[in-house]
């Protein structure tokens, strides 16, 4: 049986995508249920950043405490 040799370079750039991959699906954007949970909360402290993903998202994160039970469990399903 023939080995195959394969550069640890291609290794590591596998390895990179699919951590990648799984990173963007993990942050996939909101669902319209989920944008409805933090709509209130958004309008009312990160009104500045409608329009801009992450931003908001950054700011609900920053938020957290202040937010309604509904859109916390929302931003924390998020990763924050």
């Amino acid at each position: 049986m023939k080995s195959i040799h394969v550069p640890a370079t291609a290794v590591a750039a596998l390895i990179l995508s699919l951590a990648a991959g799984s990173l963007a699906q993990a942050q996939s954007g909101p669902t319209p249920q989920e944008q409805m949970a933090c709509r209130s909360d958004a309008g009312k402290f990160c009104a500045e950043h409608i329009g801009k993903p992450p931003q908001m998202n950054a700011c609900l994160r920053a938020n957290k405490p202040k937010l309604s039970d509904g859109c916390r469990k929302v931003v924390e399903s998020h990763g924050g």
